[in-house]
């Protein structure tokens, strides 16, 4: 059994989401970053951390691809061209996503006072946009980034609406809709109300 270490309200949301797509049971301990539970597996204090048979593995995406990957769903098969442009995806999200917000985020609330560039954050917010513009562009007309099935960039893209949200980013029209599509699905629904 796979065990989750770390807040639903963190990055760790999208492993609990990916076991729930996966239909695989799973233990959640629901630590704090920089707690001990954490810095046991994880010298940073990060969240998520999966133990999987009595080894860690941390980082969302590395955990969530290492899931696709090993239970062969929600992902390409490795060396095919669907795959890598797949894992472009998932790169783009990453770099011009989640990177994005996580460094609105350390300028809110996570660094030092003094270390904090508040205004930072109106950059960000355009540069939040402009990508939400090509990743709807690159996703075209299926209902998922790569067409027509779910994979694993789609846990990261959709997991960015929420936090967008309360961060107060600006969010496109079909971009909230394609998160609140996502965030219907019965898997997250589940793992959101473990």
């Amino acid at each position: 059994m796979y065990e989750v270490i770390g807040p639903k309200n963190t990055r760790a949301f999208r492993v609990l989401w990916m076991l729930e797509e996966l239909g695989l049971d799973y233990r959640h301990l629901d630590a704090a970053p920089r707690s001990e539970a954490l810095r046991a597996h994880n010298p940073t204090g990060k969240a998520p951390v999966l133990l999987v048979d009595g080894e860690a593995i941390i980082d969302s995406t590395a955990i969530i691809t290492f899931l696709a990957d090993k239970h062969g769903a929600l992902t390409y098969p490795a060396g095919t061209l669907e795959r890598a442009r797949q894992d472009a995806l998932t790169h783009f999200v990453l770099d011009e996503m989640d990177a994005v917000l996580w460094t609105a985020a350390r300028h809110s609330f996570i660094l030092p006072e003094e270390k904090r560039v508040p205004a930072v954050k109106d950059s960000l917010k355009w540069e939040f946009e402009r990508s939400q513009k090509v990743l709807l562009e690159r996703m075209g007309d299926g209902p998922f980034l790569t067409g027509e099935k779910i994979t694993v960039p789609d846990i990261i893209a959709a997991h960015c609406v929420p936090w967008a949200m309360v961060s107060k980013f600006p969010l496109l029209d079909a971009f909230k809709a394609y998160g609140k599509r996502l965030s219907s699905r019965p898997a997250y629904e589940r793992a959101a109300s473990r």
